[in-house]
């Protein structure tokens, strides 16, 4: 039996990088995949490879930034699957870098609503679902910038610390209500976010990781789907840290 047969588990964000490569490898592991992401070409496309592979998924576009949208992704999943059984809230922008005395309102708003209240909503939505099947496990996906900070990045480091603090919290609250809550910390992977960020030109990072190269997105996927499954089923309320060594530094 797969490791994920017969679950039903939604990945926002998952038209491309790290939440592609998740929505992938759970359903090599057996799983129904609600694939989730403002961008429907991509979503689309993640659909179409799965599909591809014989997989089982639908693609359902959301922007988790908006309440309205939340709410409908998770009617969805119920109406499309009965249930749902895990949760990876990956969506998430980078913005644009700058100052904390230049950034503007406008871009603080778009990259803490995006990051942090989509991370909120998501399981403001996903808990009732997973509570009426008596158990659930979320990963919500925070990053090294939620460990330690970073320059001209106050907005997205203030983002993720904030998802490993509504992490922990919610957590405690539901514990006792078989509802698994835990976070991913990403260090550098290889992207379209890290492209945006880097040109094309990700050598630096690589130089900087004690491993000597940056991570794949397959890699985070593996973390996911642990923390997700029955074999971490005493983990909750804590964060995984991939990332070659970065933080350790």
């Amino acid at each position: 039996m797969k490791n994920s047969e017969h679950k039903v588990v939604l990945i926002t964000g998952a038209g491309s990088g790290i939440g592609r490569s998740t929505a992938h490898l759970f359903s090599d592991e057996g799983a129904k995949v609600i694939v989730s992401d403002v961008n429907e070409d991509g979503g689309l496309k993640t659909v179409e490879e799965i599909k591809k592979k014989k997989g089982d998924a639908v693609f359902i576009k959301c922007n988790v930034s908006q309440e309205d949208e939340v709410k409908r992704m998770i009617e969805k999943t119920i109406e499309q699957y009965g249930k749902l059984d895990y949760a990876y809230n990956n969506a998430g922008i980078e913005g644009t870098r700058s100052s904390p005395v230049e950034m503007t309102s406008e871009s603080w708003n778009r990259i803490i609503d995006t990051n942090l209240r989509g991370v909120w909503l998501c399981m403001k939505y996903e808990i009732p679902a997973m509570i009426k099947n008596g158990k659930g496990s979320i990963v919500n996906c925070s990053s090294i910038a939620g460990l330690v900070g970073f320059e001209q990045a106050s907005a997205y480091v203030a983002s993720k610390h904030g998802v490993l603090g509504i992490t922990k919290s919610v957590a405690i609250e539901y514990a006792k209500q078989n509802i698994r809550i835990n976070a991913v910390c990403p260090g550098v992977i290889k992207t379209p976010m890290l492209d945006r960020f880097t040109k094309g030109d990700d050598s630096m990072f690589a130089q900087m990781n004690p491993m000597g190269r940056i991570g794949r997105p397959e890699e985070i996927a593996e973390c996911v789907l642990w923390l997700c499954s029955d074999k971490s089923s005493y983990v909750t309320g804590q964060e995984i840290v991939a990332d070659g060594g970065w933080v350790a530094q």
